[in-house]
């Protein structure tokens, strides 16, 4: 085995350990009010004053629940203390999914370089993530080739910020929505496992479903990444995205939303209100954004 296969291997072992194993030391935050949280955003400098000078470094701070008393506390305050809250509670969890999905796509990258035979680490890592990315069933085996790979590669990319935002705050109802609060369900996401929240009215013919439920935000906007990546649906917002990413322009969260007209039953008027949500709230410069590497905070709100 040549030296640089060698790192090869090791590097895609390394990269096949839990993403969330960071080297960042973890602090957690107990919160009891909205109040705590601004407290804790003014400490890191994690404020609107510096977004507004151009600072696009966000913390690494994520909440581990949407406590029920965010309905009651998000109505009693401005509208803009609502949304500013959101957004920068959502904004490192999203840039956090993504930084995952890029470490997966660096390892793509990197196999499209080098010439086969793959070694059998090599091609267990990537039975994997074909298996993951769902270019193959699951009791089937993933063909490793460079068309292959090039498939892999065009759903191992990540999502603009903005257009996360956006669509959060459109399913969620700003996180106080029923399935938000029960289940950490920011992105109206179904599950037709059994285990999900069932709505309301219940439609019969599209079986037994219900709304997917997590047990962090974090964990809903990792399948968010997912489902957009991998559902047939969403073919079209994957094209666009390698499009941009080939003639090395930035991915726009709002151009892209013109590609999710199947994401609701809406169509077009559900693509309008995304984008213009993304409008209105300035979210362009998110996709900007980045996650800075100095710690972990936990925001654990209290009950």
């Amino acid at each position: 085995m040549t030296l640089m296969k060698a790192f090869l291997v090791i590097s895609l072992l390394l990269g096949s350990l839990k993403a969330d194993d960071t080297p960042y030391p973890v602090r957690i935050v107990k919160t009891h009010s909205p109040q705590d949280i601004v407290k804790l955003f003014n400490e890191l400098g994690y404020t609107q004053k510096a977004w507004n000078a151009g600072i696009r470094e966000v913390p690494r701070v994520y909440l581990m629940d949407i406590p029920k008393r965010w309905v009651k506390e998000s109505h009693n305050m401005p509208v803009k203390l609502k949304k500013e809250l959101f957004f920068r509670l959502m904004g490192p969890a999203i840039l956090r999914s993504n930084e995952k999905v890029l470490k997966e796509r660096a390892e793509v990258e990197k196999l499209l370089k080098l010439k086969e035979p793959y070694y059998k680490e090599i091609l267990k890592r990537l039975e994997f993530l074909g298996h993951k990315y769902k270019l193959v069933k699951k009791e089937k085996s993933f063909t490793v080739s460079k068309k292959s790979l090039k498939n892999l590669l065009e759903r191992t990319d990540a999502i603009p910020v903005s257009l996360a935002l956006a669509q959060a705050a459109n399913e969620s109802g700003w996180g106080t929505s029923r399935f938000a609060l029960f289940g950490n369900s920011l992105f109206g996401q179904w599950d037709f496992s059994g285990k999900g929240m069932a709505p309301k009215e219940q439609r019969k013919e599209y079986g037994n479903y219900g709304l997917a439920r997590f047990d962090t935000p974090q964990e809903a906007v990792d399948a968010y990444l997912l489902n957009l990546n991998t559902h047939k649906a969403y073919a079209k917002l994957r094209k666009m995205r390698a499009q941009y990413r080939a003639q090395g322009k930035q991915v726009s969260g709002y151009k892209l939303a013109t590609s999710l007209d199947k994401y609701s039953e809406r169509g077009m008027a559900y693509v309008k209100d995304i984008q213009q949500m993304i409008h209105y709230n300035h979210l362009e410069a998110t996709d900007s954004a980045y996650l800075s590497g100095k710690e972990i905070i936990q925001i654990v709100p209290v009950k």
